[in-house]
């Protein structure tokens, strides 16, 4: 079956996006305002970019009542953000931070969440999330009423120590981080997957070099 999102009813594309695409991380995502009020929000459009600089993107959809969020507010006006990946132990806490509340009230006090201050950047970072990336914005491109994707540049990483398995090669026991992911409905979340191997197939040069030594 065939979908024009151009022409379908703006629910109706996002039930199809998120019912296919799909696991999507989460990322945790506090800010602070200009007076200086914390916020803290989960969004599921959201994944790495890339390594050179370490990139990231985000994207912030309009609330049905206010219009802009809080996150996105916060974000184009101070250019600063923290995220956080969310392990199970913390779900409950996570899915707090997303309640509908007013404008200007702190989540991170309203669901009784630990922060201290992030190094670089001027925002909370939690306590307990075994990964959060300081980021700093570097493009926020409003891609509809009130919905932005905001590209990030993560400056700080801290993974804690129990998950640093060679902290020069940057390996890390990502099983053992226990994240959670978003699935499909109201209320869906997965845990860390089963896992498969798929080996990469090799390099054109390694493919070359087999086929001019004859060894086929």
């Amino acid at each position: 079956m065939h979908f024009d999102l151009t022409k379908l009813p703006a629910q109706i594309a996002y039930k199809l996006l998120t019912a296919t695409v799909t696991p999507r991380p989460i990322a945790w995502v506090t800010s602070r305002s200009a007076a200086g009020i914390n916020n803290a929000a989960p969004y599921s459009f959201f994944n790495v970019m890339g390594h050179e600089p370490p990139t990231v993107a985000l994207g912030v959809l309009r609330d049905p009542l206010r219009g802009q969020k809080d996150t996105a507010g916060n974000i184009l006006s101070q250019k600063e953000f923290v995220i956080h990946l969310v392990p199970l132990h913390l779900a409950q806490a996570m899915n707090m931070t997303s309640a509908g509340l007013p404008s200007g009230v702190d989540e991170l006090i309203h669901a009784g969440i630990e922060v201290v201050e992030a190094d670089i950047v001027n925002a909370p970072r939690i306590t307990d999330a075994p990964v959060a990336f300081e980021c700093v914005a570097t493009n926020c491109i409003e891609t509809g009423p009130q919905q932005f994707a905001v590209i990030g540049r993560v400056v700080r990483a801290h993974i804690a120590d129990q998950f640093v398995m060679d902290p020069e090669r940057g390996y890390i026991d990502t099983p053992a981080l226990n994240l959670i992911s978003r699935l499909h409905g109201s209320g869906c979340y997965g845990k860390f997957p089963e896992m498969m191997e798929i080996e990469r197939p090799p390099s054109a040069q390694a493919v070359l070099a087999v086929e001019s030594s004859g060894d086929r």
